[in-house]
């Protein structure tokens, strides 16, 4: 989708050849003599058209103007949120449409912001999955000119950031979409090195091999049972000085969960495709880099498997020993994203990073304490977790902290190994994130479980590429901002 913005005045949109002109009218809107201004006024006083975020007023072959469907939208008092919600309503106004070519111009003023809102908005409600349907239908919104009255270079700027957000939300998208068989861990692998093709930026691949030779007998432990050879990829984006340390982001890479021997209930595995959720929006995340190139560094971790119950595959009750030498007992196959990711975690400590970041579809108990609106967030440094709660407000991918109470882990302790995989039932984001934090304790940590905001279900089914934009809101915030100086930043340390 292509995305400009320009300078336009309300009465010079009367010119312009689009399949679809919609117009964001803030309720302080300066109107004018225009046709526009004029139609919209008589709506208001006949209650056909009100200053509530969403009301729609939209016509077909209006005279006087050369686009073909003409629709006004307000955005109330005109907050972010109002105008992401406007452009949302305007396009479900449009539903059934050929779209092609699509004009969007605010009738007031307009933050840059808010032009980044409106370019993911729009691209997220006309996004299409078509890799696995015979006969699908393509996008057809290929062309989109924004315009207001008053454009600066701030409002371009965020325009190419917006562009880039969506690109990197489409590949996570892209990934989590697919079905399991069209994502195996060789093709994360795949799309790992083309999206690491440019400069700045680098991939490697380790197979069993090398990741045996490297002690990730937790790893190691999930993959047992799956005919898939597992995949550990590693990708650099260097925008910054060498010596400046990178964010670490380590990403779930389950590509299907069946739970293993402690087997998923049939109804909704499925959608077990989308536990690689946290994989897909590390991949997300370096496409946009790879658009930006802002003046940070960044790693990216993915370990990538399949949980299988084959005859080889591990058995509750298994005891194995993780790349950091604590050994684990594994009472829950199903729970196997910690067993992927704590190696991981383990593996992060060689960047020496500025912070770590993990992302997974970790457990259903967040989703029930959550639901689908935020991500969990865990963090074992306040600055961290401060910075990326900041993240989600600014870009709406919005999170919550969660306790890490030292408590919590009571329910870990084994009699057999250092640690055991689950708890029981009660705070069950809390007690994984627990586990996770044992692996973590040489650098600023944090963890995102997106169980409940990776996808949706019913019949709106479908990865969201959350939390890419929460991910990138962070890491570009980084830029240019010496890692010393964040690194001097006091902190206290959370329990």
């Amino acid at each position: 989708m292509k995305l400009e913005i320009q300078k336009r005045a309300l009465q010079q949109l009367q010119r312009d050849v689009h399949d679809a002109l919609v117009v964001i009218w803030p309720q302080n809107a300066a109107t004018g003599q225009d046709l526009l201004s004029a139609w919209v006024n008589k709506a208001l006083k006949a209650g056909d058209f009100e200053h509530k975020t969403g009301s729609i007023l939209q016509s077909y072959g209006m005279e006087g103007f050369k686009a073909r469907r003409v629709v006004v939208v307000s955005c109330g008092e005109g907050q972010t949120a109002d105008h992401k919600a406007a452009v949302m309503a305007a396009w479900a106004s449009l539903k059934g449409a050929k779209i092609q070519r699509l004009g969007l111009h605010w009738a007031g003023d307009v933050q840059p912001e808010q032009v980044q809102h409106a370019a993911v908005a729009l691209a997220e409600a006309s996004y299409v999955y078509t890799t696995t349907l015979s006969k699908a239908k393509p996008r057809t919104l290929i062309q989109v000119g924004l315009s207001a009255e008053s454009v600066t270079a701030a409002h371009r700027l965020a325009l190419e950031k917006g562009h880039a957000q969506v690109a990197g939300i489409e590949t996570a998208k892209e990934w989590a979409n697919r079905p399991a068989n069209h994502a195996t861990p060789s093709d994360l692998a795949t799309a790992a090195r083309a999206i690491a093709k440019g400069p700045q930026m680098a991939c490697e691949v380790l197979g069993p091999k090398e990741v045996t030779k490297l002690g990730m007998g937790s790893f190691l432990a999930v993959a047992k049972g799956s005919a898939e050879p597992l995949r550990f990829i590693v990708m650099q984006y260097k925008g910054a000085k060498t010596q400046d340390a990178p964010v670490v982001l380590v990403g779930k890479g389950i590509t299907f969960d069946t739970g293993g021997i402690s087997m998923k209930p049939a109804a909704e595995m499925d959608e077990m495709k989308f536990d690689m959720s946290g994989a897909a929006s590390v991949l997300g995340v370096f496409k946009s880099l790879s658009i930006l190139r802002p003046q940070v560094n960044v790693v990216g971790l993915i370990p990538a498997t399949e949980n299988m119950p084959d005859g080889t595959a591990v058995k509750p009750g298994d005891v194995v020993t993780s790349m950091s030498g604590q050994t684990i007992e594994i009472l829950n196959t199903d729970a196997e994203g910690r067993l992927v990711l704590c190696d991981a975690l383990t593996y992060a400590e060689r960047f020496k990073p500025r912070a770590v970041i993990d992302i997974a579809t970790l457990t259903g108990a967040c989703v029930i304490a959550l639901g689908g609106v935020r991500s969990g967030l865990f963090a074992s440094d306040d600055q961290l977790a401060n910075d990326l709660q900041q993240a989600g407000e600014t870009s709406g991918d919005l999170c919550w902290r969660m306790p890490l109470d030292d408590d919590y882990a009571e329910g870990l302790k084994s009699k057999f190994a250092d640690v055991a995989n689950v708890a029981g039932r009660a705070g069950g984001s809390v007690t994984a994130a627990k586990f996770l934090q044992r692996f973590a304790k040489k650098y600023p940590w944090a963890h995102l479980d997106i169980a409940g905001t990776a996808w949706k279900s019913g019949a709106a089914k479908g990865a969201t590429g959350r939390p890419v934009s929460l991910l990138l809101e962070y890491v570009t915030g980084l830029s240019a901002v010496p890692a010393a100086k964040k690194a001097a930043t006091s902190r206290r340390r959370a329990a």
